[in-house]
């Protein structure tokens, strides 16, 4: 098993009722593909270090970082998911090492 930290930035101009659904909907992909969540840490709003130009200018949004075990296939398939979600702004897969 490999360990893996997933980013995601979620939208500051949703709801937090919004908000706590999306980051849901990220734990049942990251379950739902064989990993295993050993941390999530909020953050919570901070300033992008840059305007988002998404369908409006966007300068803050909401951190989480989800610290994961599992197979290598696992984070291909939950970028998958999460690059369709509306409300994530960005999001990045990174392994860390032991």
């Amino acid at each position: 098993m490999n360990k893996y930290e997933v980013a995601v930035v979620v939208s500051a101009r949703i709801e937090e009722e919004e908000r706590t659904k999306t980051i849901e909907k990220v734990k049942e992909y990251i379950t739902r593909f064989g990993g295993t969540i050993t941390n999530v840490d909020e953050w919570g709003k901070k300033r992008l270090a840059y305007e988002i130009k998404k369908s409006e200018k966007m300068k803050e949004g909401f951190y989480y970082f989800i610290q994961v075990e599992s197979d290598s296939n696992c984070p291909n398939e939950v970028e998958a998911h999460i690059r369709l979600m509306e409300n994530v702004i960005r999001y990045l897969v990174v392994r860390q090492d032991a």
